[in-house]
């Protein structure tokens, strides 16, 4: 019975395997025919992408070729045209050529006609000589047998004749030129400069360091003041001038040593006064309306200097600087009036002298024109001046005529000599610069006191006004290289210890002597 189950078991076994390896065998063929299905469709979607992307790459390279013939096309065109552009000019370049050609050959035929000209006449004029010295050949013999003389010997007696005429003729006439130039020159100087100043004749007014401003009433000190003094701080700030409120009735003072400054610190309050809106924000709206003003004003004043002297042709940088020269004081001197005064003092001695008085009156009113800049631009004024002059289209004259008016460079027309003299003219007229004798001579001796603290001074002076100080040093104990170096230090200690408008010259001299007697 245990035999029957177990074959039973196995029969039932050996089915079961049988039947799953059938079942399997099925599945297995399903799987399969479901894979190729899968790869073909994979393979036919691959195919179709492949395609697109084949067919989209050659749509790219068919575009990519289109833009690259475009480019070709439009290269070579500009080519071309560039070509046809060059070939133009260049036909056009020959035929210029062609035409200077054509030109000389028929200059040349000109040369030729008037050379063959000239031959001709020399040919006339070679015979006409030969005749002529035959003619004096035949004279002159006829003289030697009238006067028994030969040629050479009347010839001699003649020109021993006339040398001793010419001698004393010359002689004589030098003389009295001499003594009529020692009698006149003198005299007719001073008449000319004399006429100049009495007929340019003008009043000096002394410049300050203050204005003063009126106010309505006191009350109005106190807004200008403002709050904890914020107003008076913002005006100070924005001008660059000290604002004094005293006890003046219904007056500030302003104080600065700067006129243009002043002068725009003096508009800007009367206009806030005015006003009557005092505060720190419309205190710098004024003063900045205000400097726009001025500069109008600064070309104002510089054409009607123009207009006065009868200058004209100014370059507009030209006449802004003049107008500005009005806000500038030398010596308390205002430099507009004194260059006006100038430029008519050396027009009436051109005049007067036959030289030419509209080119002697520009030079005298720009002669000054450096000090319009000098304080912001390194130089002297003379020099900086001239430079102007130059930049804007002045005359070498002019120039020359600026540069040369302290003496500094070599005067190359009579005009600059003019504006120097009218200038020590205008300047040292009384009244016409504010300086204490006094004073002036403590500020001179000073000066050749500083010079004279260092070693191996023998001498100083100074000169043109305490502008230029000239030190004399011992040779045996100052070279040339401590000479360079001297002058720079008495420079720089002459800038530490004292105040001076403008600028003081130094100049070192070394001098050796040798010094034998003949016995």
């Amino acid at each position: 019975m245990e035999i029957l189950w177990v074959i039973i078991a196995a029969v039932i076994s050996i089915s079961m395997f049988f039947l799953g390896w059938v079942v399997n065998h099925r599945v297995g063929q399903g799987k399969v025919a479901n894979a190729e299905k899968l790869a073909e469709r994979i393979v036919s979607e691959s195919e179709k992408e492949a395609n697109s992307i084949k067919d989209r790459k050659i749509l790219e390279a068919k575009e990519e070729w289109y833009k690259q013939k475009q480019l070709f096309e439009r290269d070579t065109r500009n080519q071309r045209q560039d070509i046809d552009r060059k070939k133009a000019k260049l036909q056009k370049r020959e035929l210029e050529i062609d035409r200077r050609l054509n030109h000389l050959t028929q200059r040349e035929k000109e040369f030729k006609g008037i050379e063959q000209s000239i031959k001709d006449k020399t040919e006339h004029v070679k015979r006409k000589q030969e005749e002529l010295d035959s003619l004096i050949l035949e004279q002159n013999e006829r003289l030697e047998k009238i006067s028994g003389m030969s040629n050479e010997e009347a010839l001699r007696e003649l020109k021993a004749n006339l040398l001793d005429k010419a001698k004393q003729e010359s002689a004589q006439e030098v003389k009295n030129i001499r003594d009529q130039a020692r009698l006149t020159a003198n005299k007719e100087a001073k008449e000319i400069i004399i006429s100049a100043i009495q007929r340019t004749a003008a009043d000096h007014s002394v410049e300050t360091t203050v204005s003063v401003v009126h106010l309505p009433g006191d009350e109005m000190k106190g807004r200008i003041i403002g709050r904890e003094g914020r107003n008076i701080r913002s005006f100070e700030n924005a001008t660059g001038i000290d604002v004094i409120v005293d006890d003046t009735p219904e007056a500030v003072i302003l104080s600065g040593f700067d006129p243009l400054r002043r002068e725009i610190a003096k508009r800007s309050l009367e206009t806030l006064i005015s006003d009557g809106r005092i505060h720190p924000g419309r205190i710098e709206e004024v003063v900045e309306k205000t400097r726009k003003e001025m500069e109008e004003v600064i070309l104002q004043l510089g054409e009607q200097s123009m207009l006065e002297t009868g200058v004209h042709g100014l370059h507009p940088e030209l006449v802004k600087l003049l107008g500005k020269l009005h806000y500038r004081t030398s010596y308390g001197q205002n430099v507009l009036q004194h260059s006006i005064e100038a430029a008519y003092l050396s027009g009436l001695m051109a005049s007067e002298l036959g030289l030419d008085p509209i080119l002697a009156k520009r030079s005298g009113l720009l002669h000054d024109i450096g000090k319009a800049v000098d304080r912001d631009t390194e130089g002297t004024h003379f020099a900086i001046g001239a430079d102007l002059a130059k930049k804007y289209g002045e005359g070498p004259i002019v120039q020359n005529a600026i540069a040369a008016h302290h003496g500094e460079i070599e005067m190359i027309s009579p005009i600059s000599a003019l504006v120097q003299s009218a200038d020590a003219i205008s300047g040292s007229r009384p009244g016409a610069r504010r300086e204490t004798l006094e004073g002036y001579i403590k500020r001179l001796e000073k000066l050749e006191g500083i010079a004279e603290s260092f070693q191996g001074v023998q001498k100083t002076f100074a000169i043109q006004a305490g502008r230029e100080i000239r030190v004399l040093v011992q040779p045996e104990k100052i070279n040339d290289a401590l000479s360079d170096q001297m002058a720079a230090d008495i420079a720089e200690k002459i800038q530490a210890e004292m105040e001076y408008p403008g600028q003081i010259k130094v100049t070192v001299i070394r001098e050796y002597r040798s010094v034998d007697y003949a016995k």
